[in-house]
């Protein structure tokens, strides 16, 4: 999952929601001194990603990408679920998605001591430009990628162009994607139920 879906399956919990937010940015350890449900959120991204790596629609979704771009096909199928949940937002929340970016975009602003560093610095572009709004756009998602494969990779060809695969097969991501999402939404809720928040 990337950000925008992360946000959502952590549920009403700001803290936990912000720990959802910041968890691709924080490898290893947890930070000595991170409040006790922003490190709960950040444990909970961990879960989800394993969960969704493990999840049959989302290995179907894998499938989908090419075999010359299969290596990275998690990340582009975090971003095309992403892409669903924006699309069709209010399906899925009671708010409109400008709401719930903004309000997302104003929570790390206000904790901006705590974000790694690497958020901190692109956080301004991302709030000005409404990144998690614009995944609505496909054509958004092939720019987010391509953005990746310049700044992320070591070998950006392995990503380059890579938002062609949604159109490829965009019915069945989006059939993966509303399997999985009801899958996601249980785990997450029990998952915070047993850690009590």
């Amino acid at each position: 999952m990337n950000f925008l879906a992360h946000a959502y399956l952590a549920g009403p919990d700001t803290a936990i929601q912000l720990g959802g937010l910041i968890g691709d940015f924080v490898k290893g350890p947890l930070p000595a001194g991170l409040p006790k449900n922003v490190a709960a959120g950040v444990k909970l991204h961990r879960r989800i990603d394993s969960f969704a790596d493990a999840h049959p629609a989302f290995l179907r979704s894998r499938s989908r990408i090419s075999a010359a771009r299969r290596r990275v096909a998690g990340i582009m199928v975090d971003l095309f679920y992403d892409h669903f949940l924006a699309l069709r937002w209010t399906e899925f929340a009671p708010d409109s998605l400008q709401a719930r970016t903004g309000a997302l975009y104003a929570l790390m602003h206000e904790h901006m001591e705590l974000l790694p560093p690497r958020l901190q610095e692109i956080l301004p572009r991302m709030s000005d430009a409404d990144w998690f709004g614009s995944y609505a756009s496909s054509a958004a998602i092939a720019a987010t990628i391509d953005r990746m494969a310049r700044h992320r990779l070591s070998r950006p060809a392995l990503l380059e162009g890579g938002g062609e695969e949604l159109l490829v097969s965009y019915a069945g991501f989006e059939a993966d994607f509303r399997a999985f999402l009801p899958d996601a939404l249980a785990f997450s809720g029990e998952w915070l139920a047993q850690h009590r928040f």
